[in-house]
């Protein structure tokens, strides 16, 4: 997706896992895609640099759909949508 689409995209699911670091933010990710339906978007705000790889690494090999990530102030936000 383009920057501007994940922009306006509507998450269904917010995690801030802002001042966690690894594994801190994937294990957050984990467990709230569980929280969501198929087809639906979880947004996971990390400022952990290692989460930018982490979480879609994770997301491609459970297959699930990373969409993208936006630079936030002083944070990541990366957006997955549940496949699955």
């Amino acid at each position: 997706m383009t920057p501007e689409e994940l922009a306006s995209l509507k998450s269904d699911k917010v995690i801030d896992a802002r001042g966690s670091s690894c594994p801190g933010p994937l294990l957050e990710a984990k467990k709230g895609i569980g929280a969501v339906s198929v087809g639906q978007v979880i947004e996971i705000l990390a400022n952990d640099p290692g989460t930018q790889k982490d979480v879609p690494a994770w997301a491609n090999k459970i297959g699930h759909e990373p969409l993208g990530i936006l630079k936030g102030d002083g944070y990541d936000r990366i957006f997955v949508r549940r496949k699955k």
